[in-house]
């Protein structure tokens, strides 16, 4: 059965999606050398809605984090899930991804009849879900659980940063940015390192890659 309006969607081209609670889906952190990947479900309440949503990497980060901060105070519900360094090194960074998308899903309290997925893979789920390319830009619920996902992992690089000092990971967040490939080089691989991404891989011994 089909609504007669949509959920928290942005582009009117997009198709009708079925009534019940519908979740966003998104993730932070395929692409970094170092630390998890997470990612986050939200449920938008269409009465109570969050103004200004839209794709995690188009904000500033002030401008994220006072949105997290509505996000999670209005939002019906959200949830995170990750996988650790270790999954994605034995899954591959896409099922890892899925993995953690799934994991963040099943969290949710109320639970979601429809989902929602940023990109162009589904993770397996016990709920009708869909996958929408570059959703975070159409889907509003997309775009907080992009929000939640960036914030939730860029806070943690934070700390990160304290226990492995010395490789910028406040600033790059574990991307492969200049600074921390010359800190690779410098100072080794860390337990937060992703053995299996090519530019760690190449500085590990033989016999422990």
């Amino acid at each position: 059965m089909l609504c007669l309006k949509w959920w928290g969607v942005m582009a009117i081209d997009l198709p009708y999606i079925p009534c019940g609670h519908v979740a966003g889906v998104d993730e932070a952190g395929r692409g970094p050398l170092a630390g998890p990947v997470i990612a986050a479900a939200v449920i938008l309440d269409p009465g109570n809605p969050v103004i200004g949503l839209k794709d995690s990497k188009r904000l500033s980060e002030s401008r994220r984090e006072a949105l997290y901060l509505e996000i999670t105070e209005k939002a019906i519900a959200w949830a995170v899930g990750r996988s650790e360094v270790d999954e994605i090194d034995r899954l591959n960074i896409l099922q890892a991804t899925l993995l953690a998308m799934r994991r963040a899903v099943e969290m949710l309290t109320p639970a979601a009849d429809y989902v929602l997925v940023d990109g162009n893979q589904c993770p397996r789920l016990n709920c009708p879900v869909q996958a929408i390319v570059r959703g975070d830009g159409k889907i509003a619920a997309i775009s907080a659980a992009s929000i939640i996902a960036k914030v939730t992992r860029d806070r943690e690089m934070l700390e990160m940063d304290r226990l492995y000092p010395g490789y910028g990971l406040a600033r790059h967040k574990g991307y492969p940015s200049e600074e921390h490939l010359q800190a690779l080089q410098r100072l080794g691989v860390t337990p937060l390192h992703r053995r299996s991404y090519a530019p760690v891989r190449k500085l590990l011994p033989k016999d422990v890659e």
